[in-house]
């Protein structure tokens, strides 16, 4: 590397690969210096699945070379490079003592215990640090704050509106397109195993990726996950060509079956993409504009273009909101108060129930599944156990190649699990096995009935799901959606109540 002073030292994160990020959009090639490490603190902040790391250490790897060919002087410090140091505070120091910077540029980090590192520099290197907002985002931090100041509630379909009004998608005139601002009523159906079904495309490892996954294997081998096969997108133009296909393939259908569970069929018309939009591979305003152009021209329905564009510039932005509005005491709500330890087939997959076999197994093998897997499935069913809110965080976040703490907590302790007391989310997402054998196929292969409610071979979230109601029915029986299940379990006889409770605690014991 070349020995010219350097101006600014611009401190790069692996979830930062976005070439006109500010950082980089307020630097100089001719002046500056990039750095960009593979830490292990970071690689094990919590005990990532194989796959997530692999990913991660060689798109940042891949991204090193797009900025080299940009013009940047990049010092990139691999895994096993003998001055690594671990940590970002210690590989930053390392390379203020050897550059001698007039400062340090950095784009504000996604996670509550990055930024407190970040805003820790300029003390500790008695070194100007210059944090600069993360514009990717389409909703401020502040501006977040504003809208929710005064509110008891913070509704995501009222910001979603917002939204659409910020952006102008899917917007003609002043009215929604299709006159209604939300057509999820519409994206409910269950599928069917005759559907054809696209796969997200698979690209095959290069010789740099190819070594990142001979290190992984090496280092992290103990970690949850398959590593192999391993087909993710690691470059910018790979990643526009997963969606690219999408867009082509799946996603005139993605509205009808967005919520549908389908054994065997992991993928169904879901993008898989969340993991380039959350590291910075793909531009969530530019994805959106595309699927915008996509129903003008007539090519897909509306229901599947504001399905789409509904979890981008609606949840995702709402939940990033969330988090830096309440974090940190946020992480750890437990509005419930539950404290069961999570069950070992969350990580082994080793359970008779079908549905949550079917997930853990898939969540294993891709470091995927998607968002009615994650919210109806492994979700409901930590819920209706009682399984600590937390606990069931860090399980998301180790296990999914797209989750950060910023998008992944909120969902989580709030819409998931209910653990904020319903500032999230309208009402706890708690459902029987009805709800499960209603969208998916899954019941039909499992060993036990869904249409039993209590008993040793009746579907498990049935009892437990009327004993969920009748724990907290002073927490929810307000709830004007869940006051009805209140008052219906209010008419089951006093024996069919008791078997509802003895099927839930005989099902909890066995875990």
């Amino acid at each position: 590397m070349s020995s010219a002073a350097v101006r600014n030292l611009i401190l790069v994160l692996g979830d930062q690969l976005t070439p006109s990020i500010t950082s980089l959009a307020a630097g100089d090639p001719a002046r500056d210096l990039v750095l960009m490490a593979e830490l292990a603190d970071e690689a094990r902040s919590v005990r990532h699945h194989k796959k997530k790391i692999a990913f991660l250490f060689s798109a940042m790897r891949h991204f090193a070379e797009e900025l080299r060919g940009l013009g940047w002087r990049v010092e990139y410090v691999t895994l096993d490079a003998a001055g690594n140091r671990g940590s970002f505070t210690a590989q930053l120091g390392d390379a203020i003592a050897r550059h001698g910077p007039e400062r340090v540029v950095v784009t504000e980090a996604g996670e509550w215990r990055v930024r407190e590192m970040q805003a820790s520099w300029a003390e500790r290197f008695a070194l100007p640090v210059e944090i600069l907002p993360d514009e990717r985002f389409l909703c401020p931090t502040g501006w977040f704050a504003r809208w929710a100041e005064g509110r008891k509630q913070l509704r995501m379909e009222y910001f979603y509106r917002e939204m659409r009004r910020r952006t102008g998608l899917l917007i003609d005139g002043d009215e929604p397109a299709g006159g209604r601002w939300n057509f999820d009523a519409e994206n409910r159906k269950p599928a069917k195993a005759d559907l054809f079904m696209p796969r997200p495309p698979v690209f095959a490892p290069d010789a740099v990726t190819r070594e990142v996954l001979t290190l992984v294997e090496a280092r992290f081998g103990d970690h949850f996950g398959d590593l192999a096969p391993f087909g993710f997108a690691v470059t910018r133009g790979d990643a526009e060509a997963a969606f690219d296909a999408f867009v082509d393939k799946a996603l005139p259908k993605f509205g009808d079956y967005q919520d549908a569970l389908l054994a065997g069929e992991p993928f169904l018309y879901h993008a898989v993409i969340a993991l380039y939009l959350n590291c910075g591979l793909l531009d969530p305003l530019r994805v959106c504009r595309r699927v915008e152009i996509e129903w003008r021209a007539g090519r897909v329905p509306l229901n599947a273009a504001e399905g789409f564009i509904r979890q981008i510039v609606g949840w995702r932005e709402y939940v990033r909101g969330i988090y830096w509005l309440k974090m940190p005491s946020y992480a750890r709500s437990n509005f419930l108060g539950h404290t069961r330890r999570l069950p070992d087939f969350y990580w082994t997959g080793e359970t008779a129930m079908a549905c949550v076999r079917a997930a853990v197994t898939q969540t294993r093998e891709h470091a995927y599944a998607h968002h009615i897997q994650r919210l109806m499935i492994t979700g409901n069913f930590a819920l209706l156990a009682g399984i600590d809110p937390y606990e069931l965080h860090e399980w998301y976040l180790t296990v999914y190649a797209d989750a950060y703490e910023w998008v992944e907590l909120p969902n989580t302790v709030g819409m998931s699990q209910f653990a904020d007391g319903g500032l999230l989310a309208s009402k706890p997402y708690a459902a029987s096995g009805a709800y499960i054998n209603r969208m998916s196929d899954y019941c039909g292969g499992c060993r036990y009935d869904v249409k039993q409610r209590t008993g040793a071979k009746a579907c498990p979230f049935n009892a437990l799901y009327w004993d969920f109601i009748s724990r907290h029915r002073a927490k929810i029986g307000r709830n004007p959606r869940l006051a009805q299940m209140v008052r219906t379990y209010d008419k089951f006889p006093a024996d069919e109540r008791q078997r509802i409770a003895d099927s839930a605690a005989a099902f909890l014991a066995g875990l």
